[in-house]
């Protein structure tokens, strides 16, 4: 048996916990194992001469389970009891069990009782956990579980077949082919596959079966309709099954693989052999090459001629590329034919290698060792006869290239240096004559180098004896005469070049200064002529005073100015001198301005022309601007009046609004008054229009003396009179409210004394918190609880069915004239009486006689039922409430009865 790990059978056994549940599921699987497992056990039990008919009667004594167990390990179990009562029938199957327990096989659920009283699913567990162990346990492909392993093994060796996709122990072998591919990749004389086909499959397992049966020694341990007639056949079944055909096929591979053994031993030995001659005959080869080889580079015999040179130098690059690598392979293959025999001659147990005298690696390596020194003395000397013969052409060759160069360099530079075109030039050309001409006396120096290397290389060539020797001392000396000449003509442009920009540089300086200070004098004229002439919008007094003041300070600047101007045109004049005076040929104007004396002269004339006519447009805008600040005042005076009054009116109607005395009535006759007198204040407001349209007519568009502008007058003057209107019409609805819900006058001053309170920013509104404790003082109960919360989003939603976040006092009366009104329906009488009593039935009762004579009798007995008993003060609030309804005065004070 191989080496068996328990933790790997545990692992497998684990997912076995549901063993009973599965087999209860489907039972045509029940059918499948019991066939299945008895033919496994007999294909065993037949080797000890025996077989069972039923599995789980057989089973029962015990008896053939410890042979079975014994056959399959090869071991011997515990002598078993040959009794035939239950007791000895229980022992054996006991040691049978604690034989499989020993092995590592943790057993769910079975006991010796079950298997002896015959019990079908514990009978096949055990066989199953029997099956796992000892036939599929120990199948392994690359590290795998013994599961895992078998359906490895199966998808390895199918996977080379046509329709045979092997992912599972149950559909996957269903058509049949799995099973004929299994036979056939391993004895493909037994079944023709070709003629298989998908949609037989009780044709494909029949033949799979019947084969496996009569060649392989495999019993038939599954019918084909079965299979076929089950939507899943059994994994346990076929897995055991399949089980049978790797230990099958495992067996007769150990037998090839033993003989395949055999002939590798054989091939290789004659392998070895054939490694030790290639190694002689090359080793002899490549030695005799290396003899023949050094003497032909160890030849130093100088040729006369760079031709025979050059063909010497050819033939060694012909021999180091053609030649000499396909040796280098031959040499290391060498030593690897030599590394490679030994190895395998180790492996084999054999003897090392020893080559005939004189062809070991090391004599071959000593070998190749000289002919790279002979090869590398060789290279050398060819290179250095090159070289010395190279040198008289190469220096020859150098010198007529940088003659060329240098007579090329200096062709036409004499005639650039006797050129006289700084007579007629400006400064800033001068200037850049000069730095050309640096720049070329950089490169004369640059040339230097170059004209010392010619004059070197002609020496050397003398002193090598050159042929042509004459023809080099001639050019050389050609060369340095010309030489000194630049020399001497750059010297004499340099010093002409710096005495003409001397003179020019004192006249760029005049015009450089006049420059400077006719360009800001020139702006200045410019501005002042815009300023004189600039169109100016002022809307004070005292803008245009300031104007006035800045065009006084002005004029005081004119005669500074005109003194500016006189220097400016001196230096125009002194640079007129200097020409005239050293015959100066200038090339052009100031480069520095284009601004000409006579533009100077006649700005300065066009600015004091402008300066009087400046002074009547001032005096001009003076006496408007005087009257239009008389228009402010009027306009200021009379709005600072009548935007008070406006105000004033507004705080007068809030405080009316929320401090109204008397009857609803008197309030709105008081009212009327009050509006009355409102509109008899519109001719002013009129009169304030007219003094607004002549300030827009004069473009005023600032009034320092009042703060209120027109659309502020007539903004107020609008929320006035929709003030008094609204509030009149308020008073007008809780009228007609009062009258509809029969709201008495003392009810409807309590609602507005109550919701006045309450409104603390005096805006004609009550916000939730603000509403809320406005309902709490009239005695409404709505705490923090979640009825009282409930109870108080009911009530919003009818007083802010828009749900802005505000009650108006109108909301408010409406929502009190519900409440409080004697017009409740009997259904809200009732559903009172109901509160209040709770489950006090007497309670109710009594309340509902109470109103009697209004509601009947009828539409409350129905009702007699409730809740939890209100509070006491909720108890006391609504029957006042109740009784205010109908007219009645309530002396309920105090605490109330409990019951």
């Amino acid at each position: 048996m191989d080496h068996y790990d328990p933790q790997q059978t545990n692992d497998y056994m684990q997912p076995e916990e549901d063993w009973d549940r599965d087999l209860l599921l489907d039972p045509a699987w029940e059918k499948q194992q019991r066939k299945t497992f008895t033919a496994w056990c007999n294909s065993h039990l037949r080797k000890a001469g025996t077989q069972i008919e039923n599995i789980e009667e057989d089973f029962r004594d015990g008896l053939k389970l410890m042979l079975l167990l014994e056959v399959i390990s090869g071991e011997r179990l515990a002598k078993p009891e040959r009794g035939k009562m239950r007791v000895h029938k229980i022992s054996n199957v006991n040691k049978a069990l604690d034989f499989i327990a020993s092995k590592g096989v943790k057993l769910v659920s079975i006991g010796a009782e079950e298997i002896v009283d015959g019990n079908v699913k514990m009978t096949l567990g055990m066989i199953w956990t029997i099956i796992l162990r000892f036939a599929i346990q120990d199948i392994s492909v690359e590290e795998t579980s013994a599961k895992e392993g078998l359906l490895l093994w199966c998808q390895r060796k199918t996977a080379p077949y046509k329709n045979v996709n092997i992912q599972n122990f149950h559909i996957s072998w269903k058509d049949g082919l799995g099973f004929c591919a299994l036979i056939h990749r391993h004895r493909p004389e037994l079944i023709d596959y070709g003629k298989l086909r998908k949609d037989d499959p009780l044709t494909n397992l029949n033949t799979a079966f019947d084969v496996a049966e009569k060649y392989l020694d495999i019993p038939k341990m599954l019918d084909a309709e079965d299979i076929v007639g089950t939507a899943r056949p059994d994994e346990k079944a076929i897995m055991t099954y399949v089980s049978s055909f790797y230990h099958a096929f495992s067996g007769a591979q150990k037998a090839e693989t033993a003989a395949n053994r055999i002939c590798k031993v054989l091939a290789v030995n004659q392998e070895n052999e054939q490694l030790m001659e290639d190694y002689e005959k090359l080793a002899s080869d490549l030695l005799e090459w290396i003899r023949r080889t050094i003497p032909w580079l160890e030849n130093r015999a100088p040729e006369n001629t760079m031709q025979a040179m050059q063909q010497k130098l050819e033939d060694f690059r012909d021999y180091r590329r053609l030649h000499k690598p396909p040796k280098v392979q031959e040499k290391c293959q060498l030593e690897i034919n030599f590394n490679t025999l030994q190895t395998k001659l180790r492996l084999s147990n054999r003897p090392a290698f020893m080559p005939s005298e004189g062809k070991m690696v090391s004599d071959i390596n000593n070998a190749w060792g000289g002919l790279e020194q002979a090869e590398k003395g060789y290279e050398e000397w060819l290179l250095n006869e090159i070289r010395r013969l190279e040198r008289l052409d190469h220096l020859a060759e150098k010198f007529r290239q940088k003659a060329s160069i240098h007579e090329s360099w200096t062709d036409g530079k004499e005639a650039m240096l006797q050129q006289k075109d700084y007579e007629t030039a400006t400064l800033s050309e001068i200037k850049a004559l000069l730095k050309k001409h640096e720049a070329f006396e950089s490169d004369l120096a640059a040339h230097q180098d170059r004209v010392e290397q010619i004059a070197a290389i002609a020496q050397e060539l003398n002193e090598l004896d050159y042929y042509d020797s004459p023809s080099v001392n001639a050019r050389c000396q050609k060369i340095c005469d010309q030489w000194d000449n630049l020399g001497a003509l750059t010297q004499k442009r340099r010093e002409a070049l710096e005495r003409t920009e001397k003179l020019l540089e004192t006249i760029d300086q005049l015009y450089l200064e006049y420059a400077k200070r006719a360009a800001p004098f020139n702006n200045w004229m410019e501005g002042a002529m815009e300023d004189l002439q600039d169109t100016f919008i002022v809307h004070t007094i005292e803008e245009i005073q300031g104007l006035t003041t800045a065009h006084e300070q002005f004029k005081a600047t004119l005669p500074d100015a005109d003194k500016e101007r006189q220097a400016i045109l001196g230096i125009h004049n002194e640079v007129s001198k200097i020409v005239q005076t050293y015959h100066v040929n200038m090339a052009g104007t100031n480069p520095y301005t284009t601004i000409t004396p006579q533009e100077i002269n006649g700005k300065w004339e066009h600015v004091r022309q402008l300066v009087p006519r400046r002074d009547q447009a001032l005096m001009e805008e003076h006496a408007r601007q005087q009257q239009n600040e008389r228009l402010r005042k009027q306009f200021g005076a009379q709005a600072n009046v009548i935007g008070p009054w406006i105000q004033t009116k507004m705080e007068e109607i809030g405080r009316i609004s929320i401090e109204m005395h008397g009857t609803l009535e008197d309030q709105l006759n008081h009212l009327r008054q009050y509006e009355k007198s409102i509109v008899n204040y519109k001719p002013k407001i009129d009169q304030l229009e007219g003094d607004h349209q002549q300030i827009q007519e004069a473009l005023i568009f600032d009034n320092k003396h009042t703060n209120y502008t027109m659309e502020h007058i007539r903004v107020g003057w609008e929320q006035l009179l929709t003030t008094i209107a609204r509030t009149i019409n308020e008073v007008e609805n809780q009228i007609l409210t009062r009258d509809a819900k029969g709201i008495s006058q003392e009810q409807m001053n309590e609602f507005r004394a109550s919701f006045n309170h309450f409104d603390r920013d005096h805006s004609g509104t009550l916000g939730p918190e603000e509403f809320k404790a406005c309902l709490i003082s009239l005695g409404y109960d709505i705490g923090n609880d979640a009825q009282g919360e409930a109870e108080f989003a009911r009530i919003m939603s009818i007083v802010d069915p828009n749900r802005l976040g505000v009650v108006t006092f109108q909301a408010f009366i409406d929502f009190m004239s519900r409440e409080t009104a004697d017009t409740d329906t009997a259904d809200q009488v009732m559903a009172s009486f109901k509160i209040l009593a709770g489950d006090k039935v007497r309670l109710y009762i009594l309340l509902s006689n109470l109103h009697c004579s209004c509601f009947p009798f009828s539409l409350l007995s129905p009702r007699v039922s409730g809740g939890a008993l209100p509070s006491k003060e909720s108890f006391h609030r609504t029957t006042v409430q109740c009784w205010r309804s109908a007219g009645l005065k309530c002396g309920l004070t105090g605490s109330l009865p409990s019951n």
